[in-house]
């Protein structure tokens, strides 16, 4: 019976110590210059001077403590922007509604690549990447092709992921595929885009004759030649879906 009362009191030694410990380690957030503290355990949760003694505050769900007057919303900031949480855990579990895994956060699209879904306290807004870019679900943002792993390719780049394509009828404008999604590009000055190599090259080629020279500086009274109209700005690839 002794035994079993001097283990008990053993045990609650322990844990008054570890308690004690803990206690001794966790910054008291009335000595810091800022009047907060960011939790020992737990980098979603910190501590506050109220009136002379400290209060614990929970970040919103999905972010992460990152100082007074910092980050996104109320001293908090998405987990990708800092290293508060290098050695810590999450005290909250996430709160999943439709596509958003927490209440606050940037998160994939679940079926395209070019889309992405942006959380405000559980209301997702659909949004694009531009310019032939993709979402970087590393880096929670939109990213060159190259980039990012597992996703579809561009139709127009099916043939040749890093090749060529004509742009309709154009003699100075067409599609460079780089890792299998297009990006417009322009023939230098003098040169045109040749269909048949795929390339630009001196004119003329078979589809294409040499865009008219300017008049020389020092007559402004010769006659102009052809007139050359500058083409119209191609629409965008249709997205992937």
């Amino acid at each position: 019976m002794k035994a079993n009362i001097a283990c008990v009191l053993l045990a609650l030694a322990v844990s008054s110590a570890a308690a004690q410990q803990l206690k001794a380690t966790q910054a008291d957030p009335c000595q810091a210059k800022g009047k907060m503290a960011a939790d020992v355990t737990y980098c979603d949760r910190y501590w506050e001077c109220i009136d002379g003694a400290a209060e614990q505050f929970d970040c919103p769900n999905g972010l992460v403590f990152a100082g007074r007057a910092r980050g996104l919303l109320e001293n908090c900031d998405y987990p990708w922007r800092g290293d508060s949480c290098e050695g810590k855990q999450l005290a909250n579990t996430p709160v999943s509604v439709g596509p958003c895994d927490w209440k606050y956060g940037i998160f994939g699209h679940e079926s395209s690549c070019i889309r992405y879904w942006t959380c405000w306290n559980s209301t997702a807004t659909e949004q694009f990447c531009i310019g032939g870019l993709l979402y970087n679900e590393e880096k929670h943002a939109c990213d060159w092709p190259e980039a990012v792993e597992g996703c579809q390719k561009h139709p127009l780049c099916k043939d040749d992921a890093n090749g060529n394509v004509p742009l309709g009828k154009s003699c100075n404008r067409y599609w460079a595929c780089q890792g299998g999604y297009p990006r417009l590009q322009r023939c230098p000055a003098t040169l045109v885009f040749d269909k048949r190599s795929l390339r630009c090259t001196n004119p003329p080629t078979e589809d294409c004759e040499a865009p008219p020279p300017p008049p020389p500086e020092d007559d402004p009274n010769a006659p102009a030649g052809p007139a050359f109209v500058e083409e119209e700005e191609p629409a965008a690839p249709a997205p992937l879906v």
